[in-house]
């Protein structure tokens, strides 16, 4: 476990700049493959999620991960994630928005979720996962996707250091398009003095397709 990279994911929603000096560096498979968790991919609940570097389509397990799900959806039908950025990008780790504007603002949220991390599912390659601060049960708005396979943010137990960060979905199509996000430029921007991207990555909208 990088547990510098766990303490940078915990600081989502505040002061998110703290991270992985060597994130950079990690590890990574030499070519990237869908997670095989999701084996009935047309029963996912699909939101179509449009960027300014592509569109990217996600695919939802409601059975598995029902209130994050539910969450997420209220989101996306209210128009919340229009004209928001991906905020924190970290090559080899992941890519992070749904909580600031362009011009770094944050948003407000409806109330934190319970963590269900628990489900079984896994922080895996393109696979999109709840963001939150260091108390378990704190997602709102944010979530990010994984670029790598992320072991060390998966489930263990139910205590502070072994909650997890929960899987509620996967990317569907549009891996490519990740994949250019996960490759910008980042450094300081707003109020994060690092890993923020140098051209911003706007999520234009977003909506339910299924």
């Amino acid at each position: 476990m990088n547990l510098l990279k766990l303490i940078a994911l915990t600081l989502s929603f505040s002061f998110i700049a703290a991270c992985s000096d060597d994130s950079s560096t990690a590890s990574k498979a030499p070519a990237k493959t869908l997670s095989t968790q999701f084996l009935n991919k047309d029963a996912l609940t699909k939101v179509l999620m449009k960027t300014s570097m592509g569109d990217i389509e996600l695919g939802l397990d409601a059975e598995l991960a029902p209130e994050s799900v539910k969450n997420f959806l209220s989101y996306v039908e209210s128009g919340y994630f229009s004209n928001t950025i991906f905020h924190r990008v970290i090559p080899d780790f992941m890519i992070q928005g749904g909580g600031f504007t362009a011009e770094y603002e944050k948003k407000d949220t409806q109330a934190a979720i319970q963590n269900e991390a628990f489900n079984g599912l896994k922080n895996e390659e393109y696979t999109l996962a709840m963001a939150r601060t260091g108390a378990p049960h704190s997602a709102t708005s944010q979530f990010f996707i994984n670029t790598k396979n992320n072991g060390f943010l998966n489930h263990t137990r139910k205590s502070p250091n072994g909650w997890g960060y929960a899987v509620f979905g996967i990317v569907t199509k549009g891996q490519d398009v990740v994949d250019k996000i996960e490759a910008v430029k980042t450094g300081s921007g707003g109020i994060f003095s690092r890993d923020a991207p140098q051209e911003l990555v706007v999520i234009q909208s977003m909506e339910l397709i299924k």
